[in-house]
């Protein structure tokens, strides 16, 4: 019985240093040099990712562009600028977005809450930087409202569409290139 002792022992000594070379080989594996042909392509450019919003789970808040980034366009509105200055209230749920159907605009956005939320919570953030409304146009018959205000200088001019869309809240801004972007 003396010969199976040591070979018992040795293959115990064999199986351990094979674990532990199993265990130490799967930690020092090397990350993949390329991504898999699967993963999307890295964005190029400076343009941000185009985001799905995903109501109620979003964390990301809308980055404005420095006043130095920021350029104008002209629309059918008037002249806006392409951003929004950082001081410019934002839901604190909102996602930047494109639906496709806003054209130029200082910034498209989802939110969550209903039409009305969103309107509500633009005004008085909006009251509060000194603006104040000409009108409240709606509610459309899809649930859209529209907020035109005007700033402290009255040159300065703000249109809000506010849209039920998706299970979010579409908000286009068009923000007058009249209005100071500090």
């Amino acid at each position: 019985m003396t010969p199976r002792r040591p070979l018992a022992a040795s293959a115990a000594a064999l199986l351990s240093a094979l674990l532990l070379a199993a265990c130490g080989a799967a930690t020092q594996t090397p990350p993949p040099t390329a991504p898999p042909a699967s993963a999307p392509p890295a964005a190029t450019g400076s343009s941000p990712p185009a985001l799905t919003p995903v109501p109620g789970n979003s964390t990301v808040t809308a980055t404005p562009a420095t006043a130095s980034a920021a350029t104008q366009t002209d629309t059918d509105w008037g002249r806006i600028w392409d951003a929004l200055p950082a001081w410019f209230p934002v839901p604190p749920d909102a996602v930047p977005t494109e639906t496709g159907e806003e054209g130029a605009v200082s910034a498209s956005l989802a939110a969550g809450g209903s039409a009305q939320t969103v309107a509500t919570f633009m005004q008085t953030g909006l009251t509060g930087a000194g603006f104040s409304f000409e009108s409240v146009e709606g509610p459309a018959e899809d649930g859209s409202l529209t907020l035109n205000a005007v700033g402290p200088d009255p040159a300065c001019k703000v249109q809000l569409r506010v849209r039920p869309l998706s299970g979010t809240t579409n908000l286009v801004v068009l923000y007058g290139a009249a209005c100071p972007f500090s």
